[in-house]
């Protein structure tokens, strides 16, 4: 019986060659490059929902806080770690500092202090796209071969998905997870959690965690990790997602134009796609999450080894930047 694992390849990743013809073929998407503050007031906006929600939810039954959670706080979740993850790329404010304070409040009502970790191996996950030493985003080979392709094992897997998405970081020895700003998120979010328990009770909490599981998870909002990497129709790595969710997603559906041009903020993501249609034009994507959702959890030929690993680093190059874009949100 030949024995599963994931698609390997030979080459580096996808995306800085693109980078390099489009901005050749298109030097006007150098505009779009640069920073937008507004992104805060959708954290605050994501924030006062969670907070609210979870107040008029302190005394209700476990079923409504668990069907609020579904429909109401996955969403906002979801928009915080897309968020966290503009944060991650500085794409809030020109002050490194102004975003990894912002990251930290976005975190807050996910409960899972993770927004200083996330910025340190998510940039990586851009430059060694694939290379397991240095990609969070890659699947343990234990965690592919555990879950295999069962209906069952993969919506076990999207359920836990935020277990095993924590367990990763610490495969990635280059790099140094904990620090002074790690211990200020943790510091932040244990205190946190310890107001929302006294002043709302378990019952928030309750609410707030099950909306963190969802954001992530067994939900349509979970295709997303489907949508991103996996080899879901052919071997093509990166496929964009371009339906009404990115509305509340912040167009993190577009992918691969965020991978070609990360130093853009999210509401310059379209216009990349308007501008250089034709290399998009001619890739995969999906237009349903919920389609893609079924998709996964039921056909047989994909599972959590569909994924293409390699382990050539190529050359690290920065995509095109303004004067004043900041480094650490440079990398192709």
């Amino acid at each position: 019986m030949k024995k599963k694992s994931f698609r390997w390849s030979d080459e580096v990743e996808p995306h800085k060659d693109r980078t390099k013809t489009i901005i050749k073929l298109h030097p006007e998407i150098r505009n779009l490059i640069g920073r937008n503050p507004y992104t805060f007031l959708v954290i605050a906006l994501c924030v006062g929902v969670q907070l609210v929600t979870a107040y008029l939810l302190k005394d209700a039954a476990w079923y409504w806080v668990a069907l609020a959670a579904y429909g109401i706080g996955a969403f906002a979740c979801h928009s915080l770690f897309v968020c966290i993850h503009e944060c991650a790329h500085n794409l809030i404010f020109k002050n490194r500092v102004a975003n990894t304070w912002s990251g930290i409040f976005a975190n807050l009502p996910t409960l899972l202090p993770s927004s200083v970790s996330f910025q340190k191996y998510h940039l990586k996950h851009h430059s060694f796209q694939g290379v397991e030493a240095l990609d969070a985003d890659m699947p343990f080979h234990w965690e592919a071969k555990m879950i295999n392709n069962s209906s069952f094992g993969k919506a076990m897997w999207l359920l836990f998905y935020p277990i095993f998405q924590a367990l990763r970081p610490f495969r990635l020895k280059e790099i140094n997870l904990f620090d002074s700003w790690t211990l200020v998120n943790w510091v932040v979010q244990i205190a946190f959690t310890a107001a929302v328990v006294y002043f709302l009770g378990w019952t928030a909490i309750l609410y707030l965690a099950l909306s963190f599981f969802f954001s992530v998870g067994l939900h349509p909002l979970g295709a997303r990790w489907i949508q991103e990497h996996f080899l879901t129709h052919g071997e093509q790595e990166t496929k964009s997602y371009y339906g009404r969710l990115n509305l509340t997603n912040l167009n993190v559906g577009y992918h691969n134009e965020h991978h070609d041009f990360p130093s853009v903020p999210w509401n310059n993501l379209p216009k990349i796609k308007a501008l250089a249609g034709g290399h998009y034009d001619t890739l995969g994507y999906h237009t349903s999450y919920t389609r893609l959702l079924f998709e996964f959890l039921f056909n047989r030929e994909l599972s959590v080894f569909s994924r293409t690993a390699r382990s050539n680093r190529g050359t690290k190059i920065t995509a095109p930047t303004a004067k004043t874009q900041d480094p650490s949100a440079m990398v192709a």
